[in-house]
């Protein structure tokens, strides 16, 4: 406690930092991600390419990914830029599928309905189809968020500072209180992230939240008869 107590003010820094680079590839993530869900499920003969591909990429070593990408595109590995677009990487192999999966779970008959009330295919889209998609959505973007914090932290292996850094610095110097340290602060802002994702979405569609009360309610019913 000692430790930490003293370098209080590096861990926050450092935290800052995790939470920025992550927030910046699941927003990017998130956007690419949108597109290329709906093809993957609009075009069913491009629906298993497209989910095997993109699913394919959380499958590459990140650290290897780390290195594979300068060689690729040219630019040093030591850069920020370079963790940001390895964790915009590993953010849309998730989110393509929670995409394409939270449109197949839309109600046809809704879109139907949209279509009868002269919805062209983007309105219905933006204003049917993805806020009914969403709670699907909403859980591959948690899921996103959480892997995402927690793989940032091997930006510290090719030179980029984050919380990955109380770990290698501990482990080299032995202080067991900073590794504690970093895996405590990466969890609080996994589950804090999580949470606010959580809120979003009941704020975001209060109907979801109203259909869960009546399911609730519905469910005590049943078992009171």
């Amino acid at each position: 406690m000692t430790w930490i107590i003293d370098n209080l003010g590096m861990i926050l820094d450092l935290a800052v930092v995790h939470l920025r680079q992550s927030l910046i590839a699941l927003v990017i993530g998130f956007v690419i991600a949108i597109p290329l869900g709906r093809i993957a499920w609009r075009y069913r003969l491009v629906r298993g390419p497209v989910i095997v591909l993109t699913g394919l990429l959380y499958t590459i070593p990140s650290l290897a990914l780390l290195v594979l990408l300068p060689g690729l595109f040219g630019y040093s590995a030591t850069i920020e830029s370079n963790l940001v677009a390895a964790l915009t990487i590993y953010s849309i192999a998730i989110l393509v599928r929670s995409v394409a999966d939270g449109l197949d779970s839309v109600d046809p008959d809704v879109r139907q309905a949209a279509a009868a009330m002269g919805y062209g295919p983007a309105r219905r889209f933006w204003t049917v189809e993805l806020p009914l998609a969403g709670p699907v959505i909403l859980a591959g973007l948690r899921v996103a968020a959480v892997s995402t914090i927690s793989l940032a932290t091997v930006g510290i292996l090719i030179g980029v500072s984050n919380l990955g850094y109380l770990f290698t610095d501990g482990l080299q110097r032995r202080i067991i209180e900073e590794v504690l340290a970093g895996v405590v602060v990466v969890v609080v802002l996994a589950l804090v992230i999580d949470a606010l994702l959580v809120l979003a979405g009941r704020l975001v569609m209060p109907w979801q939240r109203a259909s869960s009360r009546k399911a609730a309610t519905g469910a005590g019913k049943a078992a009171i008869a």
